[in-house]
């Protein structure tokens, strides 16, 4: 028997040997958070900023600087920033200590009017400053965690106040980009042209937080660092392709940005598609950032938008009405607050692409994502075709077709469903599944997708973020199935239950959806 592999004495998990003990990013920098009185900062950066010092994978020279309206001096927002963590923050990594306070000194506040080129003047004047307190080295990331009509304007007062793009051997700068990135392919392409005047791509980083999960980051190695998949991974052996991005949860606080909004834009958009270029591309030729990009690109534009008279074809949609979650009785989506009571907009959308090359040829792309569903779980579920001839002529048991599952959430992994015969002297067959887990598999708890994310950019990598020409062209995809939703009303809404498998139109455009 091989023993475990040891550290001073002590065992650790066999797949984590050999491996480094810290991903420490040794580049300084200054984080500038824009909206840093917003939920989105206090949830889910800040958080994500401390647990990146508390595990040593933050630069030991830093600043955080906050960005927002809200009237606070540097004290104040420390106070406050100090708080959030105390809310957000597990039991075991409360702010308190040397770590603490060496994190919270590094800590300022701006309370700017984001239309007054002078506050960013205010803020070059800051940053100059941490550089020479904190040996920042004149490098800076800017995150734009404000609504997304604001962006513009902050690109354009970062040009009129000198902080724009540079990469000069005296620093660099770069932009964090929260989505929605537009509301539709003509924003989106306005707000392109907004940045791309102060901000070259190599600068620009779109974040999609989908694309930091762990099983995400995997579907690349899992897909090429395996012989066993890349040889079956086509139009020869797959039958259809499920991408799923469930929540049982409502709007919840968000009813008045998500009427305007919809599963569609909020879900397909950005997030499942990205999903689905992961999955489909080619290899790349090398594991650098354009080289996996390019092969995203090439594959969403190999998907030819619907035509308006295909869009019913192709597409179902839906909205919850009253219905049962975890054994409660919850509302309809119109009951919500913010909403209207006769609101036509979205709450499960469902899309079937196909993609026109020579791997995928036939085969369908199902996409889905919806609110109020039986359970929350994301998930890419491969379904290979089945076995061309039965000889297990005695057994009346169907055989299913193979399935790989790329497990996103709540659970991390990957299980693969095969048929195996049941011991006896009958030639019985089940389907039984092998089960990995990222969790107990590597002993360790993924890190949040936004700490990987935010990590990425500081380190100057782009793998994880979305180039403009596929934001561009998932607009493109989507476009048509918007116009025609939104130029016609859908009567049948409230038209799926709360805690039910979603509306009867998604079953017609696809049979075979794997049960929520």
């Amino acid at each position: 028997m091989i023993a475990a592999p040891t550290v001073d004495g002590e065992a650790i998990n066999p797949l984590r040997a050999g491996l480094p003990p810290s991903d420490r990013i040794e580049e300084p920098c200054s984080i500038v958070f824009f909206g840093a009185s917003g939920d989105l900062f206090k949830r889910m950066l800040l958080p994500a900023v401390y647990s990146m010092r508390l595990n040593g994978t933050l630069p030991t020279d830093f600043a955080l600087v906050g960005f927002a309206r809200t009237t606070y001096d540097d004290d104040g927002f420390r106070e406050y920033c100090r708080a959030q963590l105390d809310a957000f923050m597990p039991d075991d990594k409360k702010p308190e200590g040397s770590v603490w306070d060496d994190f919270a000194r590094r800590i300022r506040y701006i309370a700017a009017d984001f239309k007054d080129t002078a506050d960013f003047v205010k803020l070059k004047n800051l940053l100059a400053r941490n550089d020479e307190e904190f040996g920042t080295g004149g490098n800076h990331l800017f995150y734009l965690a404000t609504p997304p009509p604001v962006f513009p304007e902050v690109v354009r007062h970062l040009k009129n106040a000198g902080l724009d793009a540079r990469d000069d051997g005296a620093g660099w700068t770069r932009i964090v980009v929260e989505k929605p990135f537009g509301i539709d392919l003509e924003s989106a392409q306005a707000l392109q042209r907004e940045i791309e005047k102060v901000f070259p791509e190599a600068a620009v980083y779109r974040i999609d937080h989908y694309l930091g999960k762990e099983p995400v980051q995997d579907i690349i190695a899992l897909r090429f660092a395996n012989t066993i998949f890349e040889p079956i991974w086509n139009r020869n052996y797959v039958q259809n392709i499920q991408i799923t991005a469930a929540e049982s949860i409502g709007v919840e606080e968000r009813g008045g940005y998500y009427d305007h909004a919809g599963a569609l834009r909020d879900m397909i958009q950005n997030h499942v598609i990205n999903l689905l270029a992961l999955v489909a591309m080619e290899p790349p030729v090398s594991s650098h950032a354009d080289d996996i990009r390019n092969e995203k690109s090439k594959v969403l534009s190999a998907i030819s938008p619907a035509a308006y008279d295909e869009v019913a074809d192709i597409s179902a949609r839906g909205q919850y009405g009253p219905g049962v979650i975890d054994g409660q009785p919850v509302k309809g989506y119109r009951q919500e607050d913010a909403v209207a009571p006769d609101s036509n907009t979205e709450t499960f959308a469902a899309v079937r692409f196909c993609i026109d090359n020579w791997r995928w040829s036939g085969v369908p792309f199902c996409l889905r994502s919806g609110k109020r569903l039986a359970r929350k779980v994301s998930e890419i579920v491969v379904t290979f075709k089945p076995i061309p001839h039965r000889f297990y002529g005695a057994s009346t048991d169907d055989i299913e077709p193979n399935l790989l599952v790329i497990k996103i959430q709540p659970d991390e992994g990957i299980a693969m469903r095969f048929e195996a015969k049941v011991p006896g002297p009958k030639d019985h067959v089940r389907s039984v599944y092998m089960d990995f887990n990222y969790g107990t598999g590597f002993g360790v708890v993924s890190p949040p997708a936004y700490e990987r994310l935010i990590g990425d950019a500081i380190r100057g990598d782009q793998t994880l973020f979305t180039r403009w020409d596929a934001v561009e062209r998932a607009w493109q995809l989507v476009t048509p199935i918007l116009d025609v939703w939104t130029s016609s009303k859908d009567f049948s809404f409230p038209n799926y239950a709360a805690g039910s498998q979603g509306p009867p139109s998604a079953v017609k455009l696809f049979p075979d959806w794997r049960q929520l």
